[in-house]
């Protein structure tokens, strides 16, 4: 891959640096900078103008740092990804380099990070339902394989946690959580609850630390994708976990503003859209092979900011994660009626029966608040609220199956309603009200 190495640059720039007369490396190549003393690597770019007498390359995280003595190595191809099966349970940063303390794996093959877009003949509709032992998500938001779905969540919500409880409930042939801009007890956190999973024999780890190179956080997300779709097109089914994807925008913006970019909104490129699809659009489940299924984490202080903003526009519906509870009411999977018809007979008369009353418990809360709602029914109303937020909307804890949930939504409409109350239907109420 590597073709030779350049002792020095003839021009930096803000965010361009110059190499006299053509090294050998065509447009959009890789290029990667490295101490000229120690060749520890500092940064990449990419060839953006090669000519006669120069060719100038674009720093992805700024020149600040670089001298005219800093080596260059060239790169023949687009940066590559390692690939082997002995990666499942193992740690490793952003680049795909090993992170733990085991040994080195010896990659299989090396995987273009390129992302390219999919071919639309080979992607099936979404009909597999992911199960998450999750009862919110689970029996009221399915999660549906080559589903891309956010977790909206302010930076102070317990949404890395989340999506620990997801990884270690998800019922997928291969689990990979990239996390970007950890902080170091996030990381060790993660680290210690995967360790401890049974799903940790399934599971890879990719992370970048906060303070850590940009630019290995910037291309965490494409590495694990493209490994992620390296197992799908052997027929697994992967669940991909990607937090924060804030964290990843704004590093993008920096990149973007280092290299002198017509800033958008708030500053980021206006690219963001299209940088975002393209990494969720991994998410598919292909023709003659298994599926990649995303979540990620989305931090915000407004639905209204950019990237939750764009977000919402690319994927499929949203998990709403509100003081430290699955909200229903904010959250929705747009793929869910694919697959919650062909469980048990009553899991849509359940779902649609528990949240109808549930609206009315919250105008029943509402009320309560100046005084009103003292009537019979609508103290039913906001204990059933009280005991649906406990019990339902509470995502920690032991995984629990679609059965077991299902049975749970059933005890908590007989302990605060009657029968008739609910609005189910005969068949069902003598199936299972006294079950």
């Amino acid at each position: 891959m590597i073709r030779k190495e350049i002792n020095r640059i003839s021009e930096v720039g803000k965010a361009l640096i110059s190499v006299e007369g053509n090294p050998g490396v065509g447009l959009n190549h890789v290029v990667e900078l490295l101490d000229a003393q120690s060749s520890q690597s500092l940064s990449f770019a990419k060839a953006i103008n090669i000519g006669e007498d120069s060719t100038r390359l674009q720093v992805f995280n700024g020149t600040q740092g670089l001298s005219t003595k800093t080596k260059i190595r060239m790169h023949e191809i687009p940066l590559t990804a390692g690939f082997s099966h002995n990666m499942l349970g193992r740690s490793f940063d952003g680049v795909g380099e090993v992170s733990d303390e085991g040994p080195q794996v010896i990659f299989e093959k090396q995987l273009s990070t390129r992302l390219d877009t999919l071919n639309p003949t080979v992607r099936l509709v979404p009909k597999q339902v992911l199960w998450t032992g999750i009862p919110m998500i689970d029996v009221f938001n399915t999660l549906v394989k080559s589903q891309k779905i956010p977790i909206f969540a302010s930076p102070t919500e317990p949404y890395n946690r989340l999506l620990s409880q997801i990884a270690q409930g998800a019922q997928a042939d291969v689990i990979i959580f990239a996390g970007i801009g950890l902080k170091f007890d996030e990381y060790h956190y993660f680290k210690k609850q995967l360790s401890q999973s049974g799903n940790i024999g399934k599971t890879i780890m990719f992370s970048h630390l906060a303070g850590e190179s940009q630019i290995k956080g910037l291309m965490l997300p494409d590495v694990a994708l493209s490994v992620a779709r390296e197992f799908a097109d052997e027929g697994k089914d992967v669940l991909v976990l990607l937090t924060d994807m804030t964290n990843w925008s704004n590093i993008l913006r920096n990149v973007a503003n280092y290299q002198d970019m017509i800033p958008s909104l708030q500053g980021y490129p206006g690219s963001l859209y299209s940088e975002l699809a393209r990494r969720y659009e991994v998410a598919a489940d292909i023709d003659g092979a298994g599926s990649v299924t995303i979540i990620g984490a989305t931090t915000l202080e407004s639905l209204e900011d950019p990237v939750p903003d764009n977000t919402g526009y690319i994927t499929e519906g949203q998990f709403f994660l509100e003081n430290g509870k699955l909200k229903l009411a904010r959250s929705l999977s747009r793929l869910k009626q694919q697959v919650n018809g062909n469980t048990r007979n009553d899991h849509r008369a359940i779902m649609t029966a528990m949240a109808s009353l549930l609206a009315d418990a919250e105008k029943a809360h509402e009320a309560a608040e100046v005084g009103a709602a003292n009537d019979a029914f609508s103290q039913k109303l906001l204990r059933y609220r009280s005991d649906f937020i406990d019990k339902v909307e509470e995502p920690f804890g032991d995984s629990i199956d679609l059965e077991s949930a299902l049975d749970m939504c059933w005890d908590i409409l007989r302990k605060h309603f009657e029968a008739t109350e609910t609005g189910l239907s005969k068949k069902l109420i003598e199936q299972y009200w006294n079950k």
